[in-house]
């Protein structure tokens, strides 16, 4: 008897291992190439598929790839982020990011090389923080409805801008009455970092349905194109059971 009860004991020892090894599987699952996860989200949320042709023009660095951001789901220090932006402008960083003039025939008004875009206002606003260190000069430029009006925007942006920040709504609005200029971007930053009910940029209903329609119309040309190269931040892993999901509140812009 007692040879069997310990028996049972062990039994059921085993059994709690495997579940924590099951759990601990689950919560330290690698994230996918973030170039495949970009192109899976982008075919899936629009219903088809990329041609042979548009795949063979996505190379890797198409894809501006974090040294840190992206190795947890835990939102790491955004200047982790902004370094590494920075740093894909090689030397010529000080030049793009730093400086305030317009030059007429180079440096157009409104037209950032670094664009974040966010779910949220307070998320725009948390991504900027990162750029601090280059923004003395030249200040960023907050693109979101909430608490900034569409007028005090279109002044902004009639001067230069090297990064700006915002919701795809207000976004694309700027872009389509000719306020926000695109003719200087080269990298765009896309915050994937999934709020406290597991919602991102991809996933959050209506947001998401923004979103990619302002990057279908403004910025998917020039990636093909290898003019842009995207920015993930935060962790290549899709969200199952998310999509359709009802009575989920938009946030702020």
């Amino acid at each position: 008897m007692a040879s069997e009860k310990k028996k049972v004991k062990r039994k059921g020892s085993d059994e709690n291992d495997d579940d924590r090894t099951k759990k601990k599987n689950k919560t330290t699952e690698p994230n996918v190439e973030p170039l495949r996860f970009f192109v899976d989200q982008f075919q899936a949320s629009n219903g088809f598929h990329l041609s042979s042709i548009e795949l063979e023009s996505l190379k890797d660095t198409t894809i501006l790839k974090l040294s840190n951001s992206q190795t947890t789901d835990t939102d790491l220090d955004v200047k982790f982020m902004a370094g590494d932006v920075k740093a894909s402008f090689g030397d010529s960083w000080r030049k793009v990011l730093c400086e305030s003039e317009v030059v007429e025939g180079k440096i157009s008004a409104g037209s950032p090389s670094v664009l974040v875009v966010s779910y949220s206002a307070l998320r725009s606003i948390h991504l900027l923080k990162g750029f601090r260190s280059v923004t003395k000069q030249c200040s960023s430029v907050k693109l979101f409805s909430k608490h900034i009006k569409l007028q005090e925007q279109i002044s902004l942006l009639k001067n230069r801008v090297n990064i700006a920040s915002g919701t795809p709504s207000r976004i694309k609005k700027l872009i389509d009455i000719e306020a926000l200029g695109l003719s200087r971007l080269k990298v765009l930053v896309l915050d994937i970092h999934p709020d406290v009910k597991g919602f991102s940029l991809f996933t959050l209903p209506q947001v998401r349905d923004e979103f990619w329609d302002l990057f279908k119309n403004y910025f998917y040309q020039p990636m093909i194109q290898g003019d842009l190269r995207i920015c993930l931040y935060g962790p290549c892993k899709p969200a199952a059971g998310l999509k359709g999901k009802k009575g989920v509140p938009v946030p702020d812009e």
